[in-house]
C-alpha cells in the first residue's frame, strides 16, 4: 500500500533517539547495530516498541522491525504453541508475519508489541485452521472452492515477489520456506556460516513482508 510516509520522529530512550536517527539518516546498517545492542542488553520489549512506532514512518522501519521480530523467534512460539506440526507452525508463523507487516498502523501502542503479535498470530492459526477443515471438505464434496481458489492467487502473488529479490536473499528465503531445508543445509549448500544464513532468511522475510504491505488493498488487520 503506498502512503504518505511523514518525518520521522524522536524515540522514546536514548537507544530509541538512536534508532530514529539512523533510520533519519537512511543508514540502515547503523539502526540495525543500534537494535543489536538493545537485544544485547536483553530489551527485547524496547526494541520492538520503538520500531513499531517508527515502522509507519519508512520502508526501512518497517523492514527491520519484522526482520528483529522474526529473528527472536517470537512468532514462531506462539503459532507453535497452538500446532503441533512444524510445517504449520512455519507456514502461520510467515502468514502472520505479512499481517503484521500489512497492519503495522493500527497498532497504537497501548499494549506491549508481543501482546498485539500475539493476537495476530492467534487469528492467523484460527485461518489455519478453517482451511484445513475445509480441505476435508472440499476432498469429501470432490468440488471447487472459491477459498482454494483465492489461496492459489495469493501464494501466485507471494512467488512472483519473492523471484525479485536479490539473490543473496532470495535463495535461502526459498532453500527453508519452500524446499522446508533445515538451516544447517542451507548453510553447508550456500557455503556460508549458519548465522548469516539465519540473518539472510530473516531480512528477506522483512522484504518480503514490505513488499507484499506496499501492494496491500488496505491497512487494517485482516
Amino acid at each position: 500500500m503506498d502512503t504518505e510516509r511523514g518525518p520521522l520522529p524522536g524515540g522514546t530512550t536514548r537507544h530509541g533517539d538512536e534508532l530514529a536517527q539512523h533510520l533519519r539518516e537512511g543508514r540502515l546498517d547503523a539502526a540495525r547495530h543500534a537494535v543489536g545492542e538493545m537485544l544485547e542488553a536483553e530489551a527485547l520489549d524496547e526494541a520492538l516498541a520503538e520500531l513499531a512506532r517508527l515502522s509507519t514512518t519508512g520502508p526501512d522501519a518497517l523492514e527491520l522491525f519484522i526482520e528483529t521480530l522474526d529473528g527472536s523467534g517470537v512468532v514462531r512460539r506462539f503459532a507453535g504453541a497452538a500446532l503441533l506440526d512444524p510445517v504449520a507452525v512455519e507456514d502461520v508463523a510467515q502468514d502472520s508475519l505479512i499481517s503484521i507487516a500489512q497492519s503495522i498502523s493500527g497498532y497504537d501502542g497501548r499494549a506491549r508489541v508481543t501482546t498485539w503479535v500475539h493476537s495476530i498470530v492467534r487469528r492467523r492459526v484460527a485461518d489455519h485452521l478453517r482451511r484445513q477443515r475445509e480441505t476435508v471438505e472440499l476432498q469429501e464434496a470432490d468440488r471447487p472452492s472459491v477459498r482454494m481458489s483465492s489461496l492459489i492467487a495469493e501464494r501466485v502473488t507471494v512467488h512472483q515477489l519473492l523471484a525479485q529479490l536479490p539473490d543473496l536473499y532470495r535463495v535461502p528465503v526459498e532453500l527453508r520456506d519452500l524446499e522446508q531445508l533445515p538451516y544447517r543445509e542451507i548453510a553447508e549448500r550456500l557455503h556460508r556460516s549458519e548465522g548469516t544464513v539465519k540473518s539472510q532468511i530473516s531480512r528477506g522475510r522483512a522484504m518480503l513482508a514490505g513488499r507484499l504491505e506496499a501492494g496491500s488493498p488496505t491497512a487494517g488487520e485482516r
